[in-house]
């Protein structure tokens, strides 16, 4: 009956405090809050002071910002110009033609800023204005970058999967390599939804671009080269083991400063509005960050998390039957809240659960990014929505409509993954040997 209590009580006040408009990283520490004052001797203050400290001075949290930062440089950068020049010749023979860029470029982008937000802007600043120019249909522009943007979330270096990694105490360098090939998998599944558009609707197809000869080719793909190496950078000093997460990002942070002053495309208030940039978006997630640790200790005292993963363990559910029904769980609320939130939000519940499920936390870590990823196209708070809203101009439901596609091949993904689960841990394994 306490932990029943406890629940209604917790649930009560955060819906409360959501509904009002309130920060969500104030929220969760008011739920936190009333949680310690009910259900504890421990005076509330003194907690939120020691656990709010000790959360936000994590060293692994370091490369939060500088990935952030890295990002916002490159965004205001030609990057997105010259990822498409230097895609576009190899591109065109593909069936469906130059959409694949939409694919590839947020592939490519995914490897050097771990945002969907950046990773869909940058993209598609360049890429929506050439492919309407060539022809190509509206709602296959808009769908498809709308799926591909949320690479972001999964291909390393991933800001998910850092709070991910944060939330559960686990290696951010084994969940960055857990990320590589199932987000390269889920490349494929894009790229193959186009390849099936191109046969089933020969009709849409735009004019085919004209020919190029293989010497302009490969002058053309020189453009690729800087991003090419810095993704090397970032993410093969991790891999080969020269970098931790943290110096790897402040490698990406130089290299990106590196690439603009080649390019002489960052001007001094471009530098410090990338930084003031990151600074707003590195505070916003870590006041969650410290919300979300607060309200774990709170939930901790009730007993509440233990008394959830026992009544689990009771219900003797098979790993796959939980697995679907927190999949079902995370895309219900992925319509309210945004996948960061998310992450943070359940993982005091979460986490207790699957360990005692026995479901490997780096595998579940790509679980829980692939379902997240759903949420930033999903209504009525998909983010990937609202910033094509902004850049197309198109409503909500029209832009909702050419993603459902993508939103499917997610669920499929999911089904991969609890098919055929190496897919995740496979490189983290053989990291660790």
């Amino acid at each position: 009956m306490t932990e029943a209590y406890a629940t209604i009580v917790f649930l009560f006040v955060l819906f409360t405090l959501l509904g009002s408009s309130i920060w969500i990283g104030l929220a969760l520490m008011g739920v936190a809050w009333v949680g310690m004052e009910l259900f504890t001797t421990r005076p509330a203050g003194d907690a939120m002071i020691t656990t709010i400290w000790t959360g936000a001075s994590s060293w692994t949290l370091t490369a939060l910002p500088l990935f952030i930062w890295m990002g916002e440089i490159l965004y205001r950068t030609r990057l997105s110009q010259d990822m498409f020049r230097g895609l576009a010749p190899w591109m065109r023979f593909l069936p469906g033609g130059l959409l694949h860029t939409n694919i590839a470029g947020c592939t490519i982008f995914a490897a050097v800023s771990g945002s969907s937000a950046a990773t869909l802007t940058t993209v598609g600043k360049m890429s929506i204005p050439e492919l309407r120019k060539r022809g190509y249909p509206e709602y296959m522009i808009v769908g498809t970058l709308a799926g591909a943007a949320t690479l972001g979330l999964m291909i390393p270096p991933s800001l998910t999967l850092i709070v991910y990694g944060v939330s559960i105490n686990e290696s951010i360098i084994k969940l960055f390599m857990a990320g590589i090939l199932p987000g390269l998998v889920l490349a494929g599944l894009f790229m193959s939804y186009i390849m099936v558009w191109h046969f089933v609707k020969p009709d849409q197809r735009p004019a085919p671009e004209p020919a190029m000869r293989f010497g302009e080719m490969l002058a053309e793909s020189r453009f690729l080269i800087p991003v090419l190496c810095l993704v090397f950078a970032v993410i093969g000093s991790m891999y080969f083991g020269w970098a931790t997460a943290t110096e790897a990002a402040a490698v990406g942070v130089l290299g990106s400063l590196i690439l603009a002053m080649f390019q002489r495309s960052l001007t001094l208030s471009a530098f410090f509005e990338s930084l003031m940039g990151a600074t707003r978006t590195s505070a916003m997630i870590a006041l969650i960050l410290m919300g979300a640790a607060f309200l774990s200790l709170s939930m901790g005292f009730t007993g509440l998390p233990r008394a959830l993963a026992a009544w689990i363990d009771e219900m003797q559910l098979s790993p796959i039957t939980l697995i679907a029904a927190l999949t079902l769980f995370y895309v219900i609320l992925g319509m309210f809240l945004d996948g960061i939130s998310s992450v943070v939000l359940t993982m005091a519940i979460v986490e207790p659960m699957i360990r005692q499920a026995g479901i490997d936390v780096i595998w579940f870590g790509i679980f829980i990014v692939v379902v997240v990823e759903m949420a930033q196209v999903t209504p009525p708070i998909g983010f990937n929505l609202f910033v094509l809203q902004g850049m197309t101009r198109h409503e909500i439901g029209y832009i909702s409509k050419t993603a459902i596609p993508m939103v499917g091949l997610m669920l499929l993904m999911v089904v991969i993954l609890v098919a055929f689960p190496q897919l995740a841990t496979w490189l983290p394994n053989n990291i660790r040997q």
